[in-house]
């Protein structure tokens, strides 16, 4: 029996598996929270939405919503303790000896496989069904886009330096979107 044309794929993992058990009962959304809390100190939902959005939010998708439900269920496990209100009723949350012990144990952990979501591999992979007009247009539009994205990380680049951990992990993104737009550009040129 002839294998369906998708097993391309094989290799890279589909779904993620959840492995909290292994990392304690930690979650990569709960663990980020927990090192933003670690590496900056005490801060507020909207301050970690904030600095998340600026940071990880370029490579690891986390809500609002998402963001202050961590947070209770941080504070109901003795993670996080929650100060009393703020100006505009604003909690700010500190992180406890537990939640260190819990974020060194979730980080010490293998990240298991990779799961690849990217919308526009999912459009090009049924481009077949696309008009040539749109599907160029598609690209063209992508393209943009990931030059934007390219030059913010390379000016980011120029005020971080390269040396570190973050360093390493901007040093991805650049990779990547200079990858993208030229896989971009490979299609665009055997589009007509």
């Amino acid at each position: 029996m002839k294998a369906p044309p998708y097993t391309v794929y094989s290799g890279l993992s589909m779904n993620a598996t959840s492995r909290s058990e292994d990392e304690g009962g930690v979650n990569p959304t709960t663990g980020s929270i927990l090192g933003f809390l670690e590496m900056s100190g005490p801060m507020t939902g909207w301050d970690l939405d904030q600095m998340i959005d600026t940071s990880i939010g370029n490579f690891w998708n986390v809500t609002r919503s998402q963001i202050y439900r961590e947070l209770r269920e941080l504070v109901a496990r003795g993670y996080v303790v929650q100060g009393p209100p703020g100006p505009r009723s604003r909690l700010v949350h500190e992180i406890t000896d537990e939640g260190r012990s819990a974020f060194r144990t979730w980080l010490a952990c293998d990240p298991g496989p990779d799961v690849i979501r990217n919308r526009l591999l999912l459009t090009i992979f049924f481009g077949d069904y696309l008009e040539e007009d749109r599907r160029r247009e598609i690209l063209l539009d992508q393209r943009v886009s990931h030059v934007v994205n390219l030059t913010r990380y390379q000016e980011l680049q120029h005020e971080i330096g390269t040396t570190g951990a973050m360093a390493s992990t901007l040093r991805f993104g650049i990779t990547y979107e200079e990858a993208l737009i030229a896989w971009i550009d490979s299609l665009l040129e055997s589009t007509p």
